[in-house]
């Protein structure tokens, strides 16, 4: 019986020198994270503090004296027009142009990877030649063709960013589409199904991952965007736009643009919290496949 006991303990303590070597592991990660939040933190603390104390203190010691937090900053904040209007243009800007390029892509990502058609090589050479292509590169010319057909504000924005998007977007999906078995699409064809209910029934939902890890990516990059904003916004300006207006019309205002900054982060949080299960498979398939 004694014998049994000592073999038991001895299958178990393999376990206990792996969760042993685990902890160095746990312990850099909890402290990545920590350092990785800090600034988010500090950028509330900093929100939540009346105006008179951002001279004197530092926002950490919010922490030792929480009395002195309110919400007066955000009460404040949806006074100016200018930053509740701006939230508004950021989400109209940030939807198209995250639509369009996964709508568009597809449909192409599909037509270069199954269907066959003269000269498909050559407009896939030119379509990852055109990944490389600077967005600055852009903004002049782009410029032109807007002086000539007069978009509003926002259309120009999203539209760029859209354009932009595409060539990247068409790439991972096709990697993402070469993975899926052919057999499958020619058994769907066997039983009467035509290209578009084959894109729509099958193809679709086997590259959810890759659409979504895509889509929340190029969120992202829309709703943090300044510079495509600030040439192309005009008066509709986005959140970022808006509160730089702010920091040139009040150089000490740290109490608007606290705020305002911390609440453009939690539409982005928010996205990469509901689809971050999807981003490692979505990416790594349009990443290693060729």
């Amino acid at each position: 019986m004694a014998t049994g006991a000592l073999q038991i303990a001895g299958a178990r303590r393999p376990g206990w020198r792996k969760a042993l070597d685990s902890v160095p592991l746990h312990v850099f990660f909890i402290v990545a994270g920590v350092l990785w939040a800090l600034p988010a933190i500090g950028l509330l603390l900093t929100s939540l503090r009346p105006v008179d104390l951002f001279t004197v203190s530092g926002w950490w010691t919010a922490l030792s004296h929480p009395g002195q937090l309110s919400i007066d900053n955000y009460r404040h904040l949806f006074d100016s027009s200018l930053i509740a209007s701006s939230f508004v243009n950021s989400i109209l800007i940030a939807v198209p142009a995250t639509v369009i390029p996964v709508l568009c892509a597809t449909l192409a990502a599909y037509a270069f990877t199954w269907l066959r058609f003269p000269g498909r090589t050559a407009l896939l050479l030119v379509l990852i030649a055109l990944m490389v292509v600077p967005l600055q590169m852009a903004l002049i010319p782009v410029a032109g063709i807007y002086g000539l057909v007069s978009p509003p504000g926002i259309v120009r924005v999203f539209l760029f960013h859209a354009a932009f998007a595409l060539p990247y977007a068409t790439f991972l999906f096709r990697n993402f589409f070469i993975g899926i078995p052919h057999e499958l699409l020619e058994s769907a064809r066997m039983d009467g199904a035509n290209d578009a209910r084959i894109f729509r029934r099958i193809i679709l939902p086997l590259a959810y991952p890759a659409i979504a890890s895509f889509a929340v990516f190029q969120f992202l990059w829309v709703w943090n965007d300044l510079l495509v904003g600030l040439v192309f916004a005009g008066g509709t300006p986005p959140v970022t736009v808006a509160i730089l207006q702010q920091m040139r019309n009040f150089g000490s205002s740290v109490d608007v643009i606290s705020a305002a900054s911390f609440l453009s982060l939690i539409p982005p949080l928010i996205l990469f919290f509901a689809f971050q299960r999807y981003f490692v498979q979505g990416l790594l398939a349009g990443s290693v496949k060729g």
